[in-house]
């Protein structure tokens, strides 16, 4: 109720809307959204979330229902037209130029001007105030956004939405590449925004964050919204029975092992000021977590090793061959390692092409012939295995990969490496915009990876996820890798000191 007593209007009033591909997405979602709510949306990889979105935010018609926006009827032909209404998004996969500034990705359709000319130091200045509300003081707006890592090129991209007056904030997992401070801060600019009114849906997978800044939260499955429940009262055990029908269990995620000799050996790797002199070894069976800040050079790490970036000095031992420093991606797979990549999307996926080919990519040999012909009811049989076994979901292994939902790609790109059986996998963000109970299917595959002798170095932003799974967490932080904790050792409070030390001192701290 108003002061005057009269009732509260919702701003965003959705009705009876379905969406329908090869099968139904979405089924008769009918939701109510207030003003200065923050409702969530939570839910399984291909429940629907996204796409509920993005028809609200114009950039997905639905094939049946209707909304309302402000009391007033809503059918945006486009995303363009629904920024003009007041609604923004920032989607789960990034949107901006890389060829472009950061300051002018920003403000790319409203740049300041003066006799047609752009003024850049407004810009400028317009520009910083928008990076510091989501704590990226030290981005230089006046850099390209090609030499932000995923993880600032997120924030970027929230900066953008959050800098525009609007009715409506769509997230759609906003928090995927964020640390816990910018995580903070952006909680921060959401509680303003909905003391000035605005209606916010929050699209996540973290309950712990969903809790902490929602008001209610929808579930949705296959295509329905199966509940709305106040933020308090849903706890894990709850939220995940409602997503996928049972609870699953973290008892059997990790095998008692005993790591083998040395599988990857790294010497005094170096590239810029990103990758600093970092040396380490990983056993055959062991899980090495690699923690610390946005940007503090923890992709640019495993990139380095990968061959995917040139390292500039030091070397690579891949089970006992001779120290090298792999020139490009294609010499690292030759010698047994293999890379999940961030942004699966642009380095992980080849879009629009088949589930089949994604998976079967450049492991064609064991399905030829001895006259070199390729047999494709081999390929496609063992693309279908090598499905199943990442609990893929899908209609077809035909079916085109941008079809799938971000965290079914995700597995796309996971399998792939299962097909290729190397020595060593680095997992870059394994799970970023995956559901809990994808997350567990991962995990589980990354421990049998480790059970069958294979070195494993993962890099992720979720602390919690790194002392689930590993066996020692190695902290990145100013370039440099500063500690190293065995399980047991760690805990929250001496991870993040040690990743904030290379900024706070001058001590230079090589651990292996």
């Amino acid at each position: 109720m108003t002061e005057s007593g009269e009732a509260i209007k919702p701003m965003l009033t959705i009705r009876g809307i379905c969406k329908s591909y090869a099968t139904p997405v979405l089924d008769a979602i009918d939701l109510d959204l207030m003003p200065g709510e923050v409702l969530a949306l939570m839910g399984a990889n291909g429940a629907g979330k996204s796409t509920l979105s993005r028809i609200v935010a114009g950039l997905v018609a639905s094939d049946q229902g209707t909304l309302t926006l402000g009391g007033q009827s809503y059918r945006p032909a486009n995303k363009q037209q629904a920024e003009a209404l007041g609604v923004q998004i920032v989607q789960q996969e990034l949107t901006l130029l890389p060829t472009l500034t950061v300051a002018e990705n920003l403000f790319l359709d409203r740049l300041p001007t003066r006799l047609g000319l752009v003024q850049f130091g407004p810009l400028r200045r317009m520009a910083a105030e928008a990076l510091a509300d989501v704590g990226l003081e030290r981005i230089d707006p006046e850099s390209p956004t090609s030499r932000l890592g995923v993880g600032e090129q997120q924030l970027v991209e929230i900066a953008r939405s959050l800098s525009r007056p609007c009715r409506v904030l769509i997230l759609d997992e906003p928090t995927a590449a964020l640390t816990s401070p910018q995580v903070d801060r952006l909680f921060e600019h959401i509680g303003r925004l909905r003391s000035q009114g605005v209606a916010i849906v929050y699209v996540s997978h973290r309950l712990d964050e969903v809790r902490r800044i929602a008001d209610r939260i929808g579930v949705l499955r296959d295509g329905r919204l199966v509940a709305v429940r106040p933020a308090a009262e849903l706890d894990l055990t709850e939220a995940v029975r409602l997503m996928v029908g049972s609870n699953p269990s973290r008892d059997d995620l990790r095998h008692s092992r005993t790591p083998g000799e040395v599988v990857l050996n790294v010497r005094n790797l170096s590239r810029g000021d990103r990758v600093r002199d970092v040396s380490f070894e990983v056993r055959r069976g062991e899980v090495l977590g690699v923690s610390g800040l946005v940007g503090a050079g923890r992709t640019e790490l495993l990139r380095a090793i990968f061959g995917a970036d040139r390292a500039e000095s030091g070397d690579v031992s891949v089970a006992g061959s001779p120290p090298r420093r792999f020139r490009e991606p294609r010499e690292a797979v030759r010698a047994g390692v293999g890379m999940v990549p961030e942004d699966r999307k642009t380095e992980g996926l080849l879009i629009p092409r088949s589930i089949r080919m994604n998976l079967t990519l450049g492991r064609l040999g064991p399905f030829k012939s001895a006259l070199g012909l390729l047999s494709g009811r081999r390929e496609r049989a063992e693309a279908v295995e090598i499905g199943r076994r990442v609990h893929l979901k899908c209609d077809s292994i035909e079916q085109s990969v941008e079809q799938l939902s971000g965290g079914n790609q995700q597995k796309v790109v996971i399998g792939r490496w299962l097909l290729h059986d190397p020595e060593v996998v680095l997992f870059d963000e394994p799970t970023r915009g995956i559901d809990v109970a994808a997350k567990f299917a991962v995990y589980r595959l990354i421990d049998d990876l480790a059970e069958r002798g294979k070195g494993i170095v993962i890099v992720s932003s979720e602390v919690e996820e790194l002392m689930l799974v590993c066996d020692r967490i190695a902290v990145i932080s100013a370039g440099r890798l500063v500690e190293t904790f065995r399980r047991g050792e760690w805990t929250h409070e001496n991870l993040l000191a040690a990743a904030f030390r290379g900024y706070t001192n001058t001590t230079e701290e090589v651990g292996a």
